[in-house]
């Protein structure tokens, strides 16, 4: 299975450099981002005008105690009160509707961007990298960077106004209370920039292992059949508890850090409002301020130390969304495949002769180690290529490089005489047929399996391909026939299934074919059928055959031996048994089993 195990985090990552690329990538909605803070600022300055006027209410009442109370003051004030804060109420909630469609339309984009990623991407990035990982940057990592804009970045800004304004409040009021206020905050500044510089690196391996959790659970139900049969229950619990238990002291780390901020926070905030509460009680004494102004800075004590709670929280949300934003972009600036922006020729599938020719081939997969040698070879149109040799020769890299999902590293590729260097991948994928030994549906009508990816093909047609395959007679079988839904409800053989894939390739129309251990999972009296409807499909294309049973490819015109990426033999099935080389010796090793 191609799984990453556990990695060490001896340092965080670049927690700024994460944080840039994503506001980079929020360009395009900064003028919602800017009328969202906008409003959330503006929300919290009503919050700060309003202890000034408590102040004036207070002042009012304490004086009225004496004399009489002003009740029609009291009344415009308080209804003052009322107005500026249902229209903060308003503003706030425009802004976080705002703030909800802009977060929609982010991990839409991401998610987009995403998607035509893959798509660009080379093919040996998915041979290093578990598919549950990649599925954890599409689908958690995401969400973590949608959830901090959408919930954190509001409260940043309201936050940072709340705590600038109530500062300027309190020095406008009283600097002496205002000095007590900012001077028994000040430890939580300092405490939260220590926790931030520690727990970073918690975070990032935190959704690192998330993604090889995912990894490990994908591969291990894939295969959990495999898994049962072997007894690999126990080995694959061990590799799940050693990913979770890292994943589980990662998350408590992480979050006995952050946990740390709010109750440490809280009590500073209490002990600015005591220290407030004893200072203001000495200077009424005194007669330096009145009753209201001890009132007023009560509420401004809040004011103050509430946002640096906040913004400790909004510090954790940024943590984790720069963990999950580098994850994200590492991803989107993978090496992609070379552009071919450039490439103009085109060969039209209708025009095709059929020619194929290999010329010094050479290929690795890594540039210290050539799989294939110098390979050279001819495809004549409308012939019968077979590929044979053992496992590691090469054969299903010979393909992977006519596909050009791969990129040769020396030679050329012919097609017609023109390198394929020179056409489009899209160019290529469409001249050709090709069907796998790993079968591939997906849950829709068998209608929609066959028809695959080609458009106004209508019912008969494809009850024709599949009475030529021979799975007519199966999907009759079904309750709604060629509209049966493929699902877990309603399942077909891995050879049905085989079938199905050979139907979609007949379904169509190109010059030249591919099969690759096509009949391998089909039993013998199906792959006789499949053989007969192989020669239909085969009839005007020029097709390569990679086959294990030699015995489906005797009516080839043309047998390639390979071997650790050579040819060794070539020629028809009578030619090459006649040498008694080692083409006989792998035909003749498939009958020694049963003769013994």
């Amino acid at each position: 299975m191609n799984r990453r195990r556990g990695r060490n985090f001896e340092k965080p990552k670049d927690f700024k450099k994460a944080m840039i690329n994503l506001f980079t990538y929020l360009k395009p909605y900064m003028l919602f981002l800017i009328i969202a803070t906008i409003l959330a600022g503006v929300g919290s300055v009503f919050s700060i005008i309003g202890p000034d006027k408590i102040k004036e209410i207070t002042n009012l009442i304490i004086s009225g105690l004496t004399t009489k109370i002003n009740l029609s003051e009291i009344k415009r004030i308080a209804i003052f009160l009322i107005t500026i804060y249902l229209i903060g109420a308003i503003l706030v909630y425009i802004e976080h509707f705002i703030m909800a469609t802009v977060t929609n339309r982010f991990s839409k984009k991401l998610r987009s961007e995403i998607s035509e990623k893959i798509n660009k991407l080379p093919l040996k990035y998915f041979d290093k990298t578990p598919y549950g990982d990649i599925l954890s940057r599409v689908t958690n990592d995401v969400d973590t960077m949608s959830q901090t804009v959408n919930q954190s970045i509001g409260t940043f800004v309201s936050s940072l106004t709340l705590l600038v304004g109530s500062i300027f409040m309190m020095f406008y009021t009283n600097y002496i209370l205002a000095i007590t206020a900012i001077l028994s905050s000040l430890f939580g500044f300092l405490f939260m920039s220590i926790v931030l510089s520690k727990s970073q690196k918690y975070f990032m391996e935190f959704q690192e292992e998330l993604g090889n959790l995912n990894g490990q659970i994908e591969e291990t139900y894939t295969g959990h059949n495999i898994v049962k049969v072997y007894n690999g229950f126990q080995k694959e619990t061990k590799a799940f508890d050693d990913i979770n238990n890292r994943m589980f002291q990662s998350a408590m780390k992480s979050h006995f850090f952050s946990g740390l901020m709010q109750p440490f926070m809280a009590f500073i905030g209490n002990f600015g409002y005591v220290a407030v509460c004893v200072v203001g009680s000495s200077l009424v004494i005194n007669g330096t301020i009145s009753f209201g102004v001890v009132i007023a800075f009560t509420i401004y004590a809040r004011l103050f130390t509430q946002p640096l709670s906040q913004l400790a929280q909004v510090a954790t949300s940024f943590q984790s969304a720069g963990a999950a934003s580098e994850r994200v972009f590492e991803f989107l600036k993978e090496e992609e495949m070379p552009s071919e922006d450039e490439i103009h020729n085109y060969l039209d599938k209708k025009e095709v002769v059929g020619n194929i020719e290999f010329k010094h081939v050479n290929f690795g997969y890594n540039d210290d180690r050539l799989i294939i040698k110098d390979f050279n070879a001819k495809a004549k149109a409308g012939s019968k290529i077979a590929i044979v040799g053992p496992t590691g020769a090469g054969k299903t890299t010979l393909v992977n490089l006519l596909m050009k999902f791969y990129d040769v590293t020396s030679g050329e590729i012919l097609i017609d005489g023109i390198d394929i260097k020179n056409l489009t991948r899209e160019n290529i994928h469409d001249l050709f047929i090709m069907v796998l030994q790993d079968t591939w549906v997906f849950e829709g009508s068998i209608y929609e399996n066959i028809a695959y990816n080609k458009e106004n093909v209508s019912l008969d047609k494809v009850r024709e391909v599949a009475k030529t395959v021979g799975i007519d007679h199966v999907v009759k079988s079904l309750n709604k026939n060629y509209d049966t839904i493929l699902s877990d409800n309603e399942t077909l053989s891995a050879g049905e299934k085989q079938l199905l894939t050979i139907a979609r390739g007949m379904i169509k129309n190109a010059p030249f074919l591919i099969l690759d251990e096509a009949t391998s999972s089909v039993d013998t009296r199906t792959e006789e059928l499949v053989s007969k409807a192989m020669d239909k499909l085969t009839e005007g294309r020029t097709s390569f055959i990679i086959a294990h049973r030699l015995s489906t490819i005797k009516n080839a015109d043309l047998i390639l031996v390979l071997n650790e990426g050579n040819i060794i033999e070539q020629g028809t099935h009578e030619e090459l048994l006649a040498k008694k080389g080692f083409y006989a010796k792998l035909y003749n090793s498939q009958f020694e089993s049963v003769t013994k």
